[in-house]
């Protein structure tokens, strides 16, 4: 099984302009640069020259930062539901080929190190009969296992998700002796996604799951419609993404040093 990173994939950025924790999120300033083109750039920057990096807006101020600084972008619906919706509608835009693979990559991920996106791609190379690959990393903290806003997952031992919750998972059945989380193979999803793009049309098309509904987490409905998730095991957690006030101010300190 190869180890090599596909030498032709596309990166989409779904940006969202509005944003109720963080007012025109995409576009906060990070050390003199919006924050999506700092996505975009540090994406390209580990990627093979034949990768491609475009950024999905919804807005055209979003479109002009991008273009202002050298980021490829093409502006989609302001009404599309989810991420998914804007990514399919970009496919179009950008003509790809249904067998193209195309990685998502959240647009308040300045701090994403290019190399997981690298490996997402290369799981539906390494699966060729995978409609979709995610990533995740091993849980130690209690906390985070018990906490809903940590998403969870389990995979089979060909290393494919079973299911994704914001419940404690795999549950231990015998209760109050709980095992730390690594002793229960404990995984954290990761928020990035590769598909094929004939895939990521047809996505949006299909019902959503009523499990799909009571998690909030839009990949259950591919494995309730029988799909396959390949997922990559990161042997490290991720830098957090910017969700908040407080996230923007960390993430801004970590460029301040490291332009120090």
């Amino acid at each position: 099984m190869s180890n090599a990173v596909p030498a032709r994939f596309t990166v989409l950025i779904p940006a969202r302009l509005a944003s109720t924790r963080l007012p025109d999120k995409p576009l906060a300033d990070i050390a003199g640069l919006p924050m999506v083109v700092r996505v975009a750039q540090r994406v390209q920057s580990g990627l093979p020259a034949g990768a491609r990096v475009v950024v999905a807006a919804d807005h055209a101020d979003i479109l002009l930062a991008c273009r202002t600084h050298g980021v490829e972008a093409v502006l989609t619906r302001t009404d599309h539901a989810s991420g998914s919706d804007r990514l399919a509608q970009a496919c179009d835009l950008l003509e790809l080929d249904d067998a193209e693979i195309v990685v998502n990559v959240q647009g308040d991920e300045p701090l994403i190190d290019p190399s997981l996106v690298g490996a997402v791609a290369r799981l539906l190379e390494q699966h060729p009969h995978t409609a979709m690959g995610t990533a995740a990393h091993a849980l130690h903290d209690a906390r985070d296992f018990h906490n809903p806003h940590v998403v969870k997952v389990v995979v089979d031992a060909s290393g494919h998700a079973m299911y994704f919750s914001r419940a404690p998972i795999p549950c231990w059945r015998d209760g109050t002796d709980l095992p730390a989380p690594a002793a229960l193979s404990a995984l954290r999803h990761i928020g990035i996604y590769s598909y094929r793009a004939a895939f990521l049309r047809r996505f949006p098309l299909l019902h959503a799951a009523p499990h799909e509904q009571a998690e909030a987490l839009e990949q259950l409905r591919a494995l309730w419609h029988g799909y396959r998730i390949a997922v990559h095991i990161s042997d490290t957690a991720p830098q957090g993404g910017v969700d908040t006030p407080e996230d923007l101010a960390r993430v801004r300190a970590f460029f301040a040093s490291s332009a120090g």
